[in-house]
């Protein structure tokens, strides 16, 4: 796979000493900046997807009158996170 550059990131001298005090053992600043560019790319992927769906969703629930109450979705989500939490439980005591 051919490679190539980012353009250079000037930064003041303070960002850097942060950014290489939180350097694991054996990473490079070069690694640490490459993994959080790849972070950041994933990360607003997610979030133009989110938007989209509920976009997406928006425009369904006007065209069909059909909606879903704010009460309803706590109640699923906090279904959810019961179930989850006790799968969570048995596994840790399994």
């Amino acid at each position: 796979m051919k490679t190539t550059t980012i353009p250079p990131l000037r930064v003041s001298p303070e960002l850097r000493r942060e950014a290489e005090a939180v350097l694991r053992e054996g990473e490079t600043l070069s690694g640490f900046m490459l993994e959080s560019l790849q972070e950041s790319i994933a990360r607003r992927r997610d979030q133009q997807e989110f938007i989209e769906r509920g976009l997406k969703s928006a425009a369904k629930a006007r065209s069909t009158g059909q909606y879903v109450t704010a009460d309803d979705v706590v109640k699923q989500l906090a279904g959810r996170l019961k179930k989850a939490r006790a799968t969570s439980t048995s596994r840790t005591r399994g």
